[in-house]
């Protein structure tokens, strides 16, 4: 645990550090989110903060892979570093796309090589966990569900940012409920503690932690889709990860109260519950309307949240809530299986909706923008 401690430290000081000097080169570059009819914000921010946390990234990995322990496993050596290739490749891809805004064929063509990337090196699904069995993918099968799912945690994570600190908080969270379950399910399982899921998630939340001090209301950069991409993708696969370095026949319900049977299958739908809701609903909303699935409006999540009449700072605090009352609620609900735990998330979920609609919230008459 000490030294996924100090790796998440080393990745929230060099994205910290790194997004003042990324800030100054997206002046330089004139990387800057213009004014768009669809945004919340009133003036020109920079990007690139997707880059300093690439930086982060890199310095975490390379910390994890020097030290004694993590540093200690082939398995987690490799993969990290196919991680990082595609980490890479799709940042620079998001870089790319803001400097010059790239159409959305060639978004996705860079999305699928960066996934294929790393299932070519193996980080894929192997198994799907099921109540009375355990079904085993072949390889087609393998590729092309990791394919889909990072294809659907990248797109996902880059509709939801749309509002200072959303998307950050929303992804630290969310990782920061499966680091719990994978570190857990490998400790009360016996099961060895060194795993890729661990180190990628344990990552993603400390770049996360090291941006948001620059993107929290009223931020002075954005992510771009140079980070949003990334932070999809680095989620995407620690989930996909975890299938491939578990073994599933250690895995069994009967052997204690740590996992239900599906909440491998469930977990990472749960960490990323906001943004695939908000991804289905813009897709639907969008092909009712006869439009593509791509094409931007100002109906997601958090126009919506804005639309209630919350302030900027309550609607990304109010989606934070609910994000981590279903992350975290699902994961205390596979770890103990008792009936206080669902009393406890009934708990939250009747909060989180007392706060979005309750007669104690303050309404506006307009929402309130990013500057």
């Amino acid at each position: 645990m000490r030294e996924y401690m100090l790796v998440m430290l080393v990745a929230v000081a060099v994205t910290l550090l790194g997004a003042s000097v990324c800030r100054r080169f997206a002046y330089r570059f004139h990387a800057v989110a213009l004014v768009r009819d669809r945004d919340v914000h009133t003036k020109p921010i920079p990007y690139f903060g997707g880059i300093a946390m690439l930086a982060g990234v890199v310095a975490a990995f390379v910390t994890a892979i020097n030290l004694p322990w993590l540093g200690s496993f082939p398995l987690v050596g490799h993969d990290t570093l196919a991680v990082f290739a595609g980490s890479a490749l799709i940042c620079g891809v998001g870089t790319v796309d803001d400097l010059i805004e790239l159409n959305a064929l060639a978004k996705i063509s860079g999305q699928v090589l960066a996934a294929g990337i790393v299932v070519a090196a193996g980080v894929k699904f192997y198994w799907i966990p099921l109540a009375d069995r355990v079904i085993t993918l072949d390889n087609a099968a393998s590729i092309l569900l990791a394919v889909f799912f990072i294809l659907l945690c990248v797109n996902a994570i880059n509709l939801m940012d749309g509002l200072d600190g959303l998307a950050a908080g929303v992804v630290g969270i969310g990782a920061s409920a499966f680091f719990v379950y994978a570190y857990l399910l490998s400790y009360e399982q016996d099961l060895v503690r060194a795993t890729t899921a661990s180190l990628i998630s344990v990552t993603t939340i400390g770049v996360c932690g090291g941006f948001l001090p620059h993107n929290i209301h009223r931020a002075r950069m954005f992510m771009g889709d140079s980070g949003s991409m990334l932070l999809g993708f680095l989620l995407a696969c620690s989930s996909i990860s975890l299938t491939g370095q578990i073994d599933p026949s250690l895995v069994s319900p009967g052997g204690g109260v740590l996992i239900s049977a599906y909440l491998p299958l469930v977990l990472p739908f749960a960490v990323m519950a906001l943004p695939f809701a908000d991804l289905i609903l813009a897709y639907v909303r969008r092909t009712l309307a006869g439009r593509l699935w791509f094409q931007a409006d100002k109906q997601h999540l958090h126009h919506r949240m804005l639309a209630l009449g919350h302030s900027h700072r309550v609607a990304v605090l109010l989606l934070w809530l609910w994000s981590g009352v279903v992350a975290y609620g699902i994961v205390l609900i596979g770890i103990t299986g008792a009936w206080w735990a669902y009393v406890a998330v009934a708990g939250g979920v009747a909060l989180a909706a007392f706060l979005t609609w309750g007669p104690l919230r303050h309404r506006r008459t307009a929402p309130e923008g990013r500057r």
